[in-house]
């Protein structure tokens, strides 16, 4: 089965990566299906479309939107699938939806983007709640061009960040037009990883 334009992904796992194995025990982070943070964002490639030629392949493992596996409640408190489900192990992706894939086991960003981890702030104010050093943070997935290198450090303009979890590390995908400067690095760059999963 394939679809003229869109990709047919499954969960890699679960639709919702909400646990979290304590010493042996299986801790809940959270019970609520409305929750975008904790719907899982990884994927398998089932098929792909027959519209367009495409390097990604089945079996390739992908982080998509998480509207994909999301479950919402509808105005008269109806429990619905997104408009992507099509049974449980099967959804639709369109490309747009498609944020990292993964490449020889590396995770690459689609074309345009690029992957950042935050940095930690290193001021010592014990009344200072911001402990992450704002718009600024070092590459960690690119999208194969040459505009940017991972491990780059680079500052980035306000809101253009959006948050992922990757393997464990919080990461923000960031539009390479956004890169607003490129920094030397010091060295003392401490990354920020306040990951709940």
């Amino acid at each position: 089965m394939n679809s003229p334009l869109e990709f047919i992904i499954q969960p890699k796992s679960n639709r919702y990566n909400n646990k979290k194995d304590v010493e042996g025990s299986e801790l809940i982070l959270n019970t609520s299906i409305e929750d975008h943070k904790f719907v899982s964002r990884e994927a398998i490639v089932k098929a792909v479309p027959i519209g367009y030629n495409t390097s990604i392949k089945p079996g390739d493992e992908l982080i998509v939107h998480h509207n994909i596996f999301r479950r919402f409640y509808d105005i008269h408190g109806q429990e619905k699938n997104s408009k992507s489900f099509f049974n449980e192990d099967t959804y639709l992706c369109g490309q747009d939806q498609i944020f990292l894939r993964k490449v020889n086991d590396q995770w690459a960003a689609m074309e345009g983007f690029c992957f950042v981890q935050p940095l930690k702030s290193l001021k010592e104010d014990l009344l200072d709640i911001d402990h992450e050093i704002p718009l600024m943070g070092i590459v960690k997935y690119v999208d194969g061009s040459d505009f940017v290198n991972k491990e780059e450090l680079v500052g980035f303009t306000p809101h253009s960040e959006y948050e992922f979890i990757v393997d464990s590390k919080r990461l923000y995908r960031i539009p390479l037009k956004s890169i607003s400067i490129k920094y030397d690095r010091k060295g003392n760059e401490v990354e920020y990883n306040p990951s709940r999963l």
